[in-house]
């Protein structure tokens, strides 16, 4: 096997597994948040100079995101989900339920406008965030649950996330479930299948690029939000103080909420921590790639998964912080 394993990514190697390269992948992680951040501040700042990159990038960098999901995940990632149904039974529950309905209602409490809406919902109505697992193991939360409920609600997205947006949108907007479906299937779930299926054929490569993974998809994650800021840039800086605020209170509302259904329940601190980001953090780049591939008479709708992918990244590490200090004095 191990022949086998070096012949197909020898040079790769070579290249990959140097030290400089491991820190600074470290260090690309690490700060995530602020990357994001400065991304989206420079593609507003000068939109001219990212306009290069277009909309047809994001389903591949999506893709390339939830590959490297899938060869991050370990098969007792799958038996977390028959192991302990009820702890997954009730995360899924609640991010599918708390985040759709936040969305319907601060959208029509902020009387957003139809284009607007729709990106509102469809991040509500997208399976969690990438950077979740990540976000709870900082915040010394129960990482089991978190990658069980991420693995859940992606498996279940190609069904209820074009159901939820239809039921939500579909009375003014037609909703094309099925292309959506499709969609998910496309960019979400085969990507996933193939991260799985490179892990299993080559064992030892994967163990070694793991560390990788996560500054890979921060980066694709930047390279989204610079795509979607610089296309819509003097839209959202005309008016984006309104839809900043809304993805906010979506974002702290779904954090609280999911904590709360967990201390409801009598839940032990871990359980409630993953359920929290696990609610509030969803795959908002996933979002924008749906309202660029389906909604493409409703430019604007691209916007809120864009600014929900760089506030959630700052809201997620401050949560993680909070948490995570909360751990440490009730020990």
């Amino acid at each position: 096997m191990a022949k086998t394993e070096s012949l197909p990514f020898s040079i790769f190697e070579n290249l990959l597994f140097l030290w400089p390269m491991e820190r600074l992948c470290k260090w690309i992680s690490d700060y995530m948040g602020v990357l994001v951040l400065a991304a989206a501040a420079l593609a507003l700042a000068m939109p001219q100079v990212f306009s290069h990159l277009k909309p047809t990038l994001i389903n591949p960098l999506l893709g390339v995101i939830m590959f490297g999901m899938g060869m991050a995940l370990r098969p007792e990632d799958f038996r977390i989900v028959f192991s302990r149904p009820r702890d997954i039974l009730i995360g899924s529950v609640a991010q599918f339920t708390i985040m759709p309905l936040l969305a319907w209602a601060l959208s029509r409490a902020f009387a957003l406008d139809e284009a607007l809406a729709i990106g509102v919902i469809l991040v509500g109505c997208c399976p969690g965030g990438t950077a979740s697992n990540v976000i709870t193991f900082l915040a010394k939360g129960d990482l089991a649950l978190s990658v069980g409920m991420t693995a859940t609600s992606t498996l279940l997205a190609p069904i209820l996330t074009p159901l939820l947006v239809w039921l939500l949108v579909g009375e003014t907007v037609a909703v094309d479930v099925v292309g959506m479906l499709l969609s998910i299937l496309w960019v979400v779930i085969l990507p996933i299948a193939a991260g799985l299926v490179i892990k299993w054929r080559w064992p030892m490569f994967t163990s070694r690029t793991t560390a990788y993974l996560p500054a890979v998809s921060s980066l694709a994650i930047c390279v989204i939000v610079m795509i979607v800021m610089s296309a819509n840039a003097h839209k959202l800086l005309t008016g984006g103080l309104l839809i900043c605020a809304v993805v906010v209170l979506h974002n702290v509302s779904g954090l609280a909420l999911g904590y709360l259904i967990g201390h409801l329940l009598h839940l032990p601190s871990a359980k409630r921590k993953a359920i929290s980001i696990e609610v509030g953090m969803q795959n908002s780049g996933l979002a924008s790639s749906l309202a660029t591939l389906h909604f493409a008479a409703y430019p604007m709708a691209t916007i809120p998964g864009a600014v929900f992918s760089v506030w959630h990244n700052i809201s997620g590490a401050a949560v993680a912080r909070l948490f995570s200090r909360n751990s440490s004095i009730n020990q």
